[in-house]
């Protein structure tokens, strides 16, 4: 492949003669006058090497070499100067740059200096393919699935991964939305840089600006030093928005606006920052239905939504259940030291038969719990704890008589009365242990307080 390389210099003049003496050693050559335009093309197109002038009015090139090193990170970068000193040598050295030339340029040293460079280039994207091929053989290791649609979406999500196009991934709680982004990060060329995710529904609106756009010394009440969000944290190289159809409309057009200009602006600055980040997203909610209720806008979806990928339930994928549950079964047992061989008969049609409304994630809490109980080597229907249905709920509350005066009672009076003999239940055989019986159940310990102190139950 032909190396291509942009020369940047504020006179016409100079980047004519260096193209000139570049391309007649096959290099593919392209001019910049302007400092900024040069570094939007960063941005965009693949260059091999970069010649920049230093004196640049409006944007210097050591300027121009910090753009570079975020947006190219593995680019050469040569200075041209007509003021060589040792200082600015060494200015530009610590700032990233490969080397720098004097101006008038030698030709023959000029062209070795790029033929360093570019070989230095080719090494570097040897490595980098080579070190991401790995990572994606171990990350495909970290898959578990036999059915023919999650192999689907994994292979979508490795097509994605060639591009910076944003993702938009949606799918019910606890079908694996993170497990997908972190795919798409590991089979990118991103691979080498960081993997930042953000739950959007964890902050409130004033709080989320904050953590996602990071702010200035100052900017608030307790702000006490100056601090970078995640979309800066996350430079170079991934970033998962989780939860994005919790966001409130007016948040929606900040983050568009990221979306669309690369720039975040921190809370309290009045300078915004160039930002190389590539945005996966995920959902649980039905954004285009969200869009149509006006709930959601449609140019932030279209934008998010550049390559959709739905993940299915795990009722929808049956044949990954079994599969799933020996590995985790295989990773419990291996972090709590037992011997587990695995389930009885019965188990294994419970398994099956159940419709997984928690999907993967309430399969792996079900499996840990279950090798944390079993009695012996072989996990029984006992030890899983399975909650009884509301006719043994009933009887475990001492109320199996008054089945048929619930059927009199208003909805939410009845949904109530079935919550509470649940959660007595629960308590029960946890013998008053409120956070076990807050797992057994499926929910945090703060939405168990806030029902028992409901429903008047003491715990006891």
């Amino acid at each position: 492949m032909t190396p291509h390389i942009a020369v940047l210099d504020d006179e016409a003049r100079m980047t004519e003669v260096l193209a000139m003496l570049l391309r007649r050693e096959g290099h593919e050559v392209t001019c910049f006058t302007d400092p900024r335009a040069c570094v939007a093309a960063l941005g965009e197109r693949g260059f091999d090497l970069l010649f920049t002038d230093l004196k640049m009015p409006g944007m210097d090139g050591l300027a121009v070499l910090r753009a570079a090193r975020r947006l190219a990170p593995d680019m050469p970068v040569v200075l041209m100067t007509a003021h060589a000193s040792v200082a600015t040598a060494l200015a530009a050295v610590r700032e990233g740059a490969f080397d720098y030339v004097e101006k008038p340029f030698d030709n023959e040293a000029c062209k070795a200096l790029a033929q360093r460079a570019l070989q230095v280039t080719r090494l570097q994207r040897e490595n980098r393919y080579l070190r991401a091929r790995l990572r994606q053989l171990h990350a495909l290791d970290e898959v578990v699935t036999e059915s023919p649609a999650m192999r689907e979406v994994f292979e979508l999500a490795a097509r994605a991964a060639r591009s910076r196009a944003t993702a938009l991934v949606s799918g019910e709680s606890g079908t694996g939305k993170e497990l997908v982004a972190r795919a798409i990060h590991r089979h990118s060329e991103r691979v080498q840089g960081p993997f930042v995710a953000v739950n959007c529904k964890a902050f409130a609106g004033g709080v989320l600006e904050s953590e996602l756009f990071g702010h200035e010394k100052g900017a608030y009440t307790g702000a006490s030093q100056t601090r970078a969000g995640v979309f800066e944290r996350a430079d170079g190289g991934t970033l998962f928005l989780d939860e994005i159809g919790e966001i409130d409309l007016e948040f929606q057009a900040k983050i568009l606006r990221v979306l669309q200009t690369r720039e975040v602006l921190p809370v309290g600055g009045a300078k915004a920052k160039l930002v190389d980040v590539r945005v996966v997203a995920a959902t649980n909610r039905d954004l285009r239905a969200e869009v149509a209720a006006g709930r959601f806008r449609e140019d932030l979806y279209f934008r998010l939504a550049v390559i959709p990928i739905r993940l299915p339930p795990l009722r929808e994928r049956p044949e990954d259940i079994l599969p799933l549950a020996r590995h985790f079964l295989a990773r419990w047992a291996g972090e709590l030291g037992r011997t587990i061989a695995g389930w009885s008969p019965e188990v294994e049609a419970w398994l099956l038969r159940h419709p997984w409304p928690g999907n993967v994630r309430e399969l792996e809490n079900l499996i840990e719990r279950a090798a944390v109980l079993a009695r012996e080597e072989e996990i029984t229907l006992a030890d899983l704890l399975i909650e009884p249905g509301p006719s043994a709920a009933a009887a475990v509350a001492g109320g199996g008589a008054d089945g048929g005066a619930d059927e009199a009672l208003p909805l939410q009076a009845y949904l109530d009365r079935a919550a509470e003999r649940r959660i007595r239940g629960a308590l029960a055989r946890c013998q008053g242990r409120r956070a076990e019986a807050a797992h057994s159940l499926g929910v945090e310990r703060t939405t168990l307080y806030r029902l028992m102190k409901k429903f008047g139950i003491d715990g006891e």
